[in-house]
């Protein structure tokens, strides 16, 4: 048990240090990275060489993919800012409806898990939240709908670097963990739009009238998701749903709109639903929008023509791929670079050719990038120490030995924990992916151990870490920044855990009922 408890350390550091010392993310990895080198070194007599080994590997695979794709989607982001793109996206989801649920659904569940899949990193919840104060919402209000609808599209997000990353830790075959994660967060689905209605009235009376579009909200995305997921593969689901939700959300208000429509208590019958003077009409306009959303078609195009329902262009670029054995030890297997399937370069290839479209010259491309370069420089650090320490912890052997003492601990029980420990993850890291990391490799160790699937407890380590995000405080923080609530973290928090509880304890059940 002695052992096991200094196999955690470096975990519990993490914990003790962002969630209660509160230290600055970039600043507590390396120490928890510099805990793990010298506890395998040590405690576990792993060769010195073969532990730094471990951690260089950990810096080139948070290199790329992950690394990689959420530079290229903040650099998307903050092209779409430079050349105003990002403004006719808005004003077209202005316009949608003066109904303050159908202005939820839209921009906090559509718009929002549409950019939890393309950018990620804080984006799904900041800009989502600014949009909705600018149509008249409370920030308190905004940022808790924001939160709360930033839950299932994470575990697609960001390209589906969450899922690629945790095959990758794993080795297990991506299409029974997308399937997997895709059959846990169904019922979320449709239950996540629910909420983003009662969270916005306050009360479940609040979804007379619009009951059948919150429910369409919810199939349409849960539909296509499991459908692209299981079909295509891990990049596209969460972009595709999101869109269709959108556009199933603005179709049925269309065709069956609320016969009243709701709004504030406190707001005048005759409010306007766009801010005044902010935006110009001229904005809606079919060859604006196309302009506007150009990046993001350009990538749909990339991801589906590359996919596996190409085989020949698929193969054919996988050739364009570096193979690199930097671990020697046991258990040690090359590194793989596919250098043009990744998602990254398609982010940043479709942002490059978009903004250039759009007006950017060469050279504010350079400037944008050397920029986002340095708005991540902290993010880099953070994710590079935690991808290492995972490496250091998997390697030396110290996964193995939690592994065994989870599973001598808490027996059948423990697929009711599995959601537990990926929203742990989540909180510890404000990362679906770096949870994947961290706890990958430890939940399929654990199910071997007890003899469950692998595939589905990992999968449960995935979709527990989407519920983690409504508790992480890199998520609140972010939150509570954008709609100008810095210093009300803990309300925030005291609001969004009850959700997050309830959320794990269903997701806990499912696990269970279904792990063996």
């Amino acid at each position: 048990m002695f052992r096991t408890f200094l196999a955690l350390t470096p975990i519990l550091w993490l914990l003790i240090s962002l969630g209660a010392l509160k230290f600055p993310a970039h600043k507590a990895s390396p120490i928890g990275l510099l805990l793990s080198l010298l506890i395998a070194t040590t405690i576990w007599e792993m060769n010195g060489l073969l532990a730094v080994l471990a951690a260089w590997e950990g810096v080139l695979f948070s290199l790329v993919p992950i690394l990689w794709v959420i530079v290229a989607a903040f650099f998307n982001y903050n092209l779409s800012q430079h050349t105003g793109a990002i403004d006719h996206i808005k004003e077209l989801l202005f316009r949608c409806s003066a109904d303050r649920r159908i202005q939820a659904l839209v921009i906090a569940w559509g718009f929002g898990s549409f950019m939890e899949s393309v950018a990620g990193f804080g984006t799904a919840v900041a800009v989502p939240a600014a949009l909705l104060i600018a149509l008249g919402f409370d920030p308190f209000r905004a940022a808790v709908v924001c939160l709360i609808a930033n839950t299932v599209a994470v575990a697609f997000g960001v390209v589906g670097i969450p899922v690629t990353t945790l095959e990758k830790i794993t080795e297990l075959p991506i299409g029974a963990l997308s399937w997997d994660i895709g059959l846990q967060l169904t019922p979320f689905v449709f239950l996540v739009p629910i909420f983003v209605v009662y969270s916005t009235t306050g009360s479940l009376a609040g979804l007379r009238g619009v009951w059948l579009i919150t429910l369409l909200a919810g199939a349409s995305f849960g539909i296509v998701q499991f459908a692209v997921a299981q079909y295509v593969g891990p990049e596209l689901p969460a972009i595709v749903a999101s869109l269709a939700s959108t556009a199933v959300i603005l179709l049925a208000a269309k065709v069956a709109p609320s016969k009243q429509i709701w709004r504030f208590p406190d707001e005048p019958e005759n409010a306007d639903q766009s801010p005044q003077g902010e935006y110009s009409p001229s904005l809606i306009n079919g060859r604006t929008q196309l302009v506007a959303w150009l990046p993001y078609i350009l990538l749909l195009c990339l991801v589906l023509a590359t996919s596996r329902l190409f085989p020949a262009i698929h193969e054919q670029l996988r050739s364009f791929r570096t193979v690199w054995l930097v671990f020697s030890g046991a258990g040690g297997k090359p590194l793989v670079f596919e250098w043009l399937l990744t998602p990254g370069t398609m982010v940043f290839a479709s942002a490059v050719i978009a903004g250039l479209v759009q007006g950017a010259s060469l050279r504010s491309l350079l400037k944008l990038f050397g920029l986002t370069l340095r708005q991540l420089q902290k993010t880099i650090i953070t994710v590079m120490s935690i991808v290492s320490m995972a490496k250091v912890l998997g390697y030396s052997g110290m996964v193995a030995s939690v592994a065994i003492t989870l599973a001598e601990t808490t027996g059948g029980l423990y697929p009711a924990f599995a959601p537990l420990i990926g929203a742990l993850g989540t909180f510890i890291t404000g990362s679906d992916t770096s949870s994947n990391i961290l706890f990958g490799l430890l939940q399929k160790q654990t199910a071997l151990q007890l003899g469950l699937s692998p595939v589905w407890i990992a999968a449960a380590n995935t979709s527990g870490a989407c519920i983690g995000k409504l508790i992480s405080p890199q998520s609140i923080s972010i939150a509570a920044t954008a709609v100008g609530l810095s210093g009300k973290e803990g309300d925030l928090l005291s609001v969004t855990f009850r959700y997050a509880c309830f959320f794990l304890l269903g997701l806990g059940a499912i696990t269970l009922a279904f792990a063996h």
